[in-house]
């Protein structure tokens, strides 16, 4: 597939997500921007919310991710689930009892401003940085498959991706995104299909077959419970995934946003136990992708790219649809599969960034009404600049994304979890211009305990129970500055 029939591609596919903004952003209000009005079908943000919580990096990386631990990615999916299960009935009540536009604006209610300052803050922290981890993966194999061959630098390939984005977000907000998402789930997903199904076909498969075959035996052992000090280890992975849903979805506004643009709180719950169900199935397709692809490159001899001297698990996906002579189809589907990956998390980022920063630190909601919209836009653009110095900076980034992606928001998440499981567990006050020195806090002794050196951990190695770790540090932190007089009253 040549790069001018990619681009033409990438160029008739954004037009399509143009006109679905055209539609929807005729109104382009601030309450439909934040909010949609609270008139989306649940099930239309179900769907598109499996492809917000993949993203690009669940698309190229975690097949990647086969090659050295299998399928244990399936145990902390299976956490997920039970994840998504406290969200639905715990989390999404109390956000639509308090009618909140950013749902930090709980921590407000609970503690006071600083506390909500805070939990505003390692949002955006996190969210800029998950983000740029995402556009950064995606735009690394843009640039592998088709800038790189016509000369574009790295930076422009970012500025073009992000600029597409700004022009169908910049009207509609989350209404936009709603039905974009839908559309960007379904084209990845099929892409998914298809590319199973016609590298099935290549090795004279079928899917069965395929699933039963010795190669995939090797690669598809799920359950880990030898190693306890492995990261590949069952409880690690399940418990870390509990959590890593509670806080990447349940404690984040990019994600819930999506979820309170449904009109009560019985449809937002029915949304999230649909998706937590339909996201456990397309996981293990995803990594059944990924096992044939290593079990395809195997067979033919191929070795894993090489970039700068790095082996690349997460660009095994584009050589193989790209450059192996399957056929126009594979080409074509891992294409569009890739843009609706990388831009459904990527738009939906960009839209809460905008929404946290205009409701959680400049105040919007309260100031005259003339000033909101246009307000709202300025923002809109420099959270879009933001990004894309972010991920030019992440160019040199090393090791698999997934791993990156979520060990840094094991970190940021924590203080975030530590707040909220402090205001919904207890009834307890706390001196609220401390709650900053704690979140700091949390996050310094957690990076220094998962830092220690062998000789105090022996051969230990940390996972994503740095999450919980992280939120429990924080929550005992909140205990320690509670209001002492307030809780004798308790």
């Amino acid at each position: 597939m040549q790069p001018l029939h990619i681009f033409l591609l990438i160029i008739a596919y954004f037009l399509v997500l143009i006109t679905i903004s055209y539609f929807t952003g005729k109104d382009d209000s601030n309450e439909v921007f934040f909010k949609a009005k609270r008139s989306s079908p649940w099930y239309l943000v179900a769907f598109g919310m499996i492809g917000a919580s993949l993203s690009g990096v669940t698309f190229i990386s975690v097949p990647g991710m086969v090659d050295g631990q299998q399928f244990a990615y399936m145990q902390g999916v299976f956490g997920f689930f039970f994840g998504y299960l406290i969200i639905a009935f715990v989390l999404l009540p109390l956000y639509y009892k308090l009618n909140i536009t950013s749902i930090y604006q709980y921590l407000e209610h609970r503690f006071g401003k600083t506390s909500y300052k805070t939990g505003a803050f390692f949002f955006l922290l996190s969210r800029v940085t998950g983000a740029s981890f995402r556009l950064f993966l995606v735009a690394l194999a843009m640039q592998y498959i088709v800038f790189e061959e016509i000369g574009v630098p790295f930076e422009v390939t970012v500025i073009i991706s992000i600029l597409l984005i700004w022009i169908y977000t910049f009207r509609g907000g989350i209404k936009t995104i709603v039905w974009t998402d839908t559309l960007q789930t379904l084209a990845m997903l099929v892409s998914v299909g298809l590319s199973i199904y016609l590298i099935n076909e290549k090795l004279d498969w079928s899917f069965v077959e395929f699933l039963n075959s010795d190669d995939f035996k090797v690669k598809g052992q799920i359950f880990f419970f030898d190693d306890a000090n492995a990261t590949t280890y069952f409880w690690k992975y399940f418990i870390g995934g509990i959590f890593i849903a509670i806080a990447m979805t349940g404690l984040d506004q990019d994600m819930m946003q999506k979820n309170l643009t449904c009109k009560n709180n019985k449809e937002a719950q029915k949304n999230m136990i649909t998706m937590a169900s339909l996201l456990v199935v397309v996981n293990f397709f995803f990594l059944s992708l990924g096992a044939l692809l290593f079990i395809y490159s195997e067979k033919i001899g191929l070795e894993i790219p090489i970039i700068d001297g790095k082996t690349r698990t997460d660009l095994l996906f584009p050589e193989i649809a790209m450059n192996q002579n399957l056929g126009l189809g594979v080409a074509i589907t891992f294409i569009i599969g890739l843009i609706a990956a990388a831009y459904s998390s990527a738009d939906s980022a960009l839209t809460s960034l905008t929404t946290s920063f205009s409701v959680d630190f400049l105040g919007i909601e309260k100031r005259p009404e003339e000033e909101q919209k246009p307000l709202r836009k300025k923002v809109h653009i420099g959270v879009s600049i933001l990004l894309i110095l972010v991920v030019i900076l992440f160019n040199n980034l090393e090791g698999n994304v997934v791993s990156n992606l979520f060990k840094f928001a094991t970190f940021t998440y924590g203080p975030l979890l530590g707040l909220f499981a402090f205001g919904i567990l207890t009834k307890h006050k706390i001196k609220d211009k401390y709650a900053w020195i704690i979140a700091l806090l949390s996050i310094i002794v957690s990076f220094v305990i998962t830092s220690l050196p062998e000789s105090f951990i022996g051969a230990y190695k940390f996972h994503w129970e740095i999450l919980p770790l992280n939120g429990l540090i924080t929550f005992i932190g909140l205990y320690l500055i509670r209001r002492k007089k307030e809780c004798r009253k308790i």
